[in-house]
């Protein structure tokens, strides 16, 4: 019998905002609605961070509003579950040949380390290269901005994603925040970027092993995606 297909889960080490005092970290609900929907289909996960170590967790994403949605407080409130973030795999420690796919989780965080994580970008671009699985959820789309092909293209060119956009960024008021505008980032790299018809709404995007999802609330449907390329795969 076939061993179970295996997903990487990448997830940030990064606190802080630089500009502000504010503090970042992971949103948990982009790892929790992700973990469920891979978890019911059978598939075996790891969590893996640049630097290893425990995971900050976004404030905000604590907030009752944001536990509520899709079970995040049930896995919150599961000490078990939680102390997976206790340790995470350092991605230099990762072995491309244990997983099928890899899923990019966001928060503000990842917009300072994803970018400027050379072992990331090498086993992202692995990843694509060898049509292994490539998935992100919001900022974790920042996690492809440095990623070249062996040909010298960036991944993103001329592939059609998405990823947080900056109207939702001024929502949120973290516009005087953040290090750079993803969603320009992304276009000056010739990404075909799109977004839902109104900020927050989900929306995913397929382009062949390429999955995107846009804001928070696209996390389940990025897992459902890649849950359906991993479970139909010949």
């Amino acid at each position: 019998m076939a061993a179970a297909k295996k997903i990487l889960v990448v997830v940030t080490n990064v606190g802080e905002y630089e500009k502000v005092g504010m503090r970042t970290g992971l949103w948990l609900g982009e790892l929790t609605h992700f973990w469920d929907v891979a978890e019911q289909a059978g598939l075996p996960m790891d969590i893996a961070s640049p630097l290893g170590g425990k995971i900050p967790l976004d404030p905000e994403s604590l907030s009752h509003e944001f536990l509520a949605e899709l079970g995040t407080e049930r896995r919150y409130r599961d000490r078990k579950y939680m102390d997976l973030l206790e340790n995470t795999k350092k991605i230099s420690e990762v072995n491309l040949e244990d997983y099928d796919a890899i899923y990019l989780t966001g928060g503000h965080g990842v917009m300072f380390d994803f970018p400027q994580s050379g072992e990331l970008e090498d086993l992202m671009a692995r990843f694509y290269e060898t049509e292994r699985i490539v998935s992100t959820v919001c900022h974790g789309a920042t996690g492809l901005l440095n990623v070249k092909l062996s040909n010298g293209d960036p991944l993103v060119k001329g592939k059609r994603v998405t990823g947080f956009s900056w109207p939702e960024e001024e929502l949120a008021n973290r516009a005087d925040a953040v290090p750079y505008n993803l969603q320009e980032e992304l276009k000056k790299l010739g990404a075909d970027y799109s977004t839902a018809a109104k900020p927050f709404q989900p929306y995913v995007v397929e382009d062949g092993h390429l999955i995107t999802g846009q804001n928070p609330s696209s996390a389940r449907a990025v897992a459902e995606a890649v849950v359906n390329r991993l479970t139909t795969a010949a």
